[in-house]
């Protein structure tokens, strides 16, 4: 990537948007604390990132992180998965036994019923449906309690119909606890629909930083199909 800018408010959505190779699951990566080698500056919940090892473990456990590909242990239970979100709350000797708390239990039963997966709690992850293997992760990342949540194009494996249904749990979720969201995506029209402002990535470089219901039609073909554009400007918040 370029040397982006990027500073995100407490309980904003910002959408991520781009073609392939842009550069936003790198961003979100970095974020994340899983890139290395990196240069210039950047600061997550006002912790600043090591750019050559992961971050400290209670500075890691405010950002929640969403995949694309759902990362669930198919063998467990919904219940199970969603309260592997709990690991990085429980000291390190009872988090490798398992030895769960009632305040664990809580938070689970929670994140289950924001999620409308209350009824499905004993099902095994690999007898779910995209949508509901999708739906564990959120579960799982909320039961986290993050204040920071961060989506790798969330709904690029589902349907349409799916996909606004994701798009609005992770946003309606988020508004209810007052998370932070940074998600990625190559779909306009739902980025304009559930954030707050959208960021434009192309070739590794911002081309727009704009909200989202300034982000028109011209913005939109530009990022998909303009020139490559020049090196943008500072790293993340």
């Amino acid at each position: 990537m370029h040397n982006v800018s990027l500073q995100v408010a407490p309980e904003e959505c910002v959408a991520l948007l781009g073609p392939s190779g842009a550069g936003k699951s790198t961003l979100l990566a970095l974020l994340d604390g899983r890139v290395r080698g990196w240069r210039g500056r950047a600061e997550v919940l006002g912790n600043r990132l090591p750019n050559n090892r992961a971050p400290a473990r209670e500075a890691r456990l405010e950002t929640g992180f969403i995949f694309q590909e759902f990362a669930l242990v198919d063998r467990q239970s919904v219940y199970q998965n969603v309260m592997n979100g709990r690991l990085g709350r429980m000291r390190i000797w009872p988090s490798l036994w398992g030895l769960f708390g009632a305040q664990d239990h809580l938070k689970v039963a929670t994140a289950l019923e924001d999620t409308g997966l209350t009824d499905l709690a004993q099902r095994r992850a690999d007898q779910l449906s995209g949508g509901q293997r999708q739906r564990v992760a959120i579960a799982r990342c909320l039961a986290q309690e993050p204040e920071l949540i961060l989506a790798d194009e969330p709904v690029s494996n589902l349907d349409p119909a799916h996909a606004e249904r994701i798009l609005k749990l992770i946003t309606g979720a988020a508004r209810k606890h007052g998370i932070t969201v940074v998600f990625s995506s190559h779909q306009p029209e739902l980025s304009r629909c559930f954030a707050d402002r959208i960021v434009g990535l192309r070739a590794g470089a911002v081309l727009f930083d704009k909200p989202s219901a300034m982000a028109g039609n011209d913005d939109i073909s530009k990022l998909y199909h303009g020139t490559e554009p020049g090196a943008g400007l500072r790293v993340v918040s």
